[in-house]
């Protein structure tokens, strides 16, 4: 499949908001999501944990949730693109490994497997993600306090 400059541009683009977001939670630097989501974005996280909701309501949801974390990284891979002129979606595989405190008080790492499906609108300022969902794929050695959280 031959791309055209404004495709591998556009893929470019995506891909960016993409990476900038998974660091943007990683650093905690919440407010810098507004450069990466539209206006009305939706932020969908109820496969994995129970909220749905607006980005400033999701910048104070994670600011409350990963408080207690000591340590995550999202690290996202194979992104299937679907580009339609100023609209688009992607697929991508996201592994997620957190640090936290375990049943017996002692640090613990987590893991959980899931897919992100954005969709993304072009704006006057470029390509922005107007919603984001996860799908859960698996986690692994959770402590029974975030089993039960994320129990659905």
């Amino acid at each position: 499949m031959t791309l055209s400059l404004q495709e591998m541009s556009d893929r470019f683009e995506i891909q960016d908001l993409m990476v900038g977001y998974c660091y943007a939670v990683d650093d905690r630097d919440f407010d810098t999501l507004d450069q990466y989501f539209t206006d009305d974005a939706v932020i969908d996280y109820t496969e994995m944990v129970p909220f749905k909701g607006s980005l400033a309501e999701t910048k104070e949801f994670l600011r409350a949730s990963l408080a207690s974390i000591a340590m995550f990284q999202h690290a996202i891979s194979t992104t299937q693109y679907k580009i339609n002129g100023d609209v688009a979606e992607t697929r991508t595989v996201c592994t997620n490994p957190m640090v936290v405190t375990g049943d017996d008080g002692q640090p613990q790492t987590l893991f959980f497997g899931l897919w992100y499906i954005h969709q993304f609108r072009r704006t006057a300022a470029g390509w922005r993600i107007s919603l984001l969902r996860e799908k859960k794929c698996y986690d692994h050695n959770l402590p029974s306090y975030i089993r039960a959280m994320t129990a659905g």
